[in-house]
């Protein structure tokens, strides 16, 4: 097996193992068309080679003599922290099993490290149970949900951290601030969706995280955020705005 950074000519591969993985995971749950629209938006080949072309993503794949198995994408943000989102994982039903997504996993985690990334986040749908089990295996601390919306169906997503640095420890902890009018807040920094300046940080009423409060924008550390139902965010104070990533129900 080959684990090595992806390239242009893998372009049509990429979209083939995507298609394979997203329908094996979560055919039984969600609809194809909802399935077929974020394969056309998300790996159409001018998306798939602008993504190899950018220096802020790591693309990283596994292949053998019979084509490309696997692949794993993340894009990195800076901010408060630097912190790589692990966008997809795939790798194709036939090739579950063997630990190929633990290879991936390892070599892009080592090229976020060489990149001074501090964290790597992740999600998943519940209704993948695979994946669900592929963070809870390779030490991911599970740190919040939100609710998807994906072709008027609701669907919970988990949110998975870990820290890349050994000497950072657990990411359990939450920073407490006050509001203008004197709300206490809490400030999850290891719970984030990244912006077209900096990541924007979930933001909680309570330290078990069980009541949102909304978000806190870290190019500025603002609380004034406008969101609309879709959880399109944008800061009222310096426009960071949220950046469309895999399910989001407003661009499919």
């Amino acid at each position: 097996m080959d684990i090595r950074d992806a390239t242009t000519e893998d372009v049509a591969e990429i979209r083939r193992v995507a298609a394979e993985s997203l329908s094996a995971s979560y055919g039984h749950a969600i609809r194809e068309d909802a399935i077929d629209a974020a394969i056309d938006k998300w790996y159409s080949a001018q998306r798939v080679t602008a993504s190899l072309n950018d220096d802020s993503e790591v693309f990283v794949l596994a292949a053998d003599e019979g084509g490309v198995v696997g692949f794993a994408q993340s894009e990195i943000s800076e901010g408060r922290e630097t912190v790589g989102y692990l966008d997809w994982l795939h790798v194709v039903p036939e090739h579950r099993g063997a630990g190929i997504g633990s290879q991936l996993l390892a070599r892009l985690e080592q090229e976020l490290i060489e990149a001074d990334v501090d964290r790597l986040e992740g999600r998943v749908l519940t209704e993948n149970e695979e994946g669900v089990t592929f963070y809870d295996d390779q030490g991911f601390s599970e740190v919040g949900e939100r609710t998807v919306e994906i072709r008027d169906e609701t669907f919970t997503e988990r949110v998975y951290t870990t820290f890349l640095d050994d000497d950072q420890g657990d990411p359990t902890g939450l920073d407490e601030r006050r509001t203008e009018d004197g709300t206490s807040v809490h400030i999850a920094y290891d719970e984030s969706v990244r912006g077209s300046d900096a990541p924007f940080f979930a933001v909680y009423l309570d330290g078990d995280r069980s009541e949102r409060y909304g978000w806190m924008c870290g190019a500025d550390d603002s609380l004034d955020i406008a969101m609309d139902t879709m959880e399109r965010l944008e800061c009222n104070g310096c426009g960071n705005r949220r950046k469309p990533v895999r399910w989001d129900a407003a661009y499919l």
